[in-house]
């Protein structure tokens, strides 16, 4: 029996703009294009001591996003190699 290895490789961006922080983050693989999530965070003023706060907010909800959107894209091959639904 052989054992494949894949690599899947997740690349988080995060940009800042005053007391907003965006990121992306991009799935890619050898079998499929990117997919990208997407997150942001408003910082609160009690978090500034903590500039890491919005970013570690940020990434986490981009990487919850593209989890979901994975979710589906396997919900939707599953479909298609089921066929269409009979009556």
């Amino acid at each position: 029996m052989t054992v494949e290895a894949k690599q899947w490789t997740v690349q988080i961006y995060i940009t800042e703009d005053g007391d907003d922080t965006r990121a992306r983050a991009v799935l890619s693989t050898r079998d499929t294009a990117a997919l990208t999530g997407r997150g942001t965070a408003r910082r609160n003023p009690i978090d500034r001591p903590i500039p890491e706060v919005g970013d570690e907010l940020a990434a986490s909800r981009a990487l919850e996003d593209l989890a979901i959107r994975l979710h589906d894209v396997a919900a939707d091959d599953i479909v298609e190699m089921a066929g269409p639904l009979r009556a």
